[in-house]
């Protein structure tokens, strides 16, 4: 395989924007420090890490893929493989799945209850693409399977999936659609001249107070979460840091500058970052 054909293959994959792939692993690692009592172990934390990069990578060929009649007329994306015509339809579909053929042989290690999570989380991952076309806030579904590396955390590490995970599981789509509400503004120009569904688009005026009440809504049930799981000082202390960066956020978004709502979008890697380090003092402390 030549050089050229390297990146254009790393491109489909975001290689180069990893953004995506953090806000995948922060609640992965939530959950596996939770589950684990602050102690997971490093096989399967190198297995989850591994496996969100693997599953991040096919679900963004499988986008690519879906939407590559779209990319064109989209400032943001005319420059992708796809639109240039540097890639096949074969090409991208044999890669997803070689993708996820590769994330599906590190589970194998794991014991069976996280297999059948696989399968709902494999199947999320490459169907949320086509959601854009009927659903009218396709971000909620994301946020679906942006999350479920979290209950298979916890079916990893304890074998059964507790109320907590799927406590945390809610809570993460609620972000998930509040940061990628952010996104959606972005191209809001350019999915209504296409015709496909965002949050943005559905939202409308009430975009900014849409991406509020989300975020509140996160914040508020990782809170509650916190007494459940006999957090202290430092999960909360986690928890402010991020209500800080959020409250900056919804400052930033007034205006729905596309480029400012980019970077708002980007800034939730801190966001995601400030509870995992919480999370993690708040064990090592004990």
């Amino acid at each position: 395989m030549n050089r050229e054909r390297l990146i254009t293959y790393s491109q489909l994959m975001r290689i180069d924007k990893p953004i995506g792939t953090f806000l995948l692993l922060w609640p992965t690692w939530w959950a596996l420090w939770i589950a684990s009592g602050g102690v997971p172990p490093l096989p399967v934390l190198a297995i989850f890490t591994l496996g969100t990069f693997l599953m991040r990578s096919a679900g963004c060929v499988v986008n690519d893929y879906a939407d590559r009649d779209f990319d064109g007329a989209v400032d943001r994306t005319r420059q992708r493989p796809f639109p240039r015509g540097a890639v096949s339809k074969k090409e991208a579909l044999l890669l997803a799945t070689g993708l996820a053929l590769l994330a599906g042989l590190l589970i194998l290690p794991l014991n069976h209850l996280t297999w059948a999570m696989s399968l709902p989380a494999l199947f999320l991952a490459v169907s949320y693409p086509f959601t854009k076309r009927f659903f009218a806030v396709p971000q909620a579904y994301l946020g679906l399977a942006f999350g479920f590396g979290i209950p298979m955390a916890f079916a990893a590490i304890q074998d059964t999936i507790p109320l907590v995970a799927w406590w945390m599981f809610v809570a993460n789509a609620f972000w998930t659609v509040a940061y990628d509400t952010c996104y959606a503004i972005t191209d809001r120009p350019d999915d209504l001249k296409i015709g496909i569904k965002t949050s943005a688009i559905t939202f409308g005026r009430h975009d900014v107070l849409a991406v509020g009440i989300c975020h509140a809504t996160f914040l508020l049930l990782m809170a509650l979460l916190g007494p459940q799981l006999g957090m202290g000082w430092p999960y909360l202390a986690g928890l402010v840091v991020a209500a800080v960066l959020i409250g900056i956020q919804m400052g930033q978004i007034r205006g729905r500058d596309r480029a400012v709502c980019f970077k708002v979008f980007l800034d939730n890697n801190r966001v995601g970052l400030a509870i995992f380090v919480g999370i993690v003092i708040d064990y090592a402390l004990r």
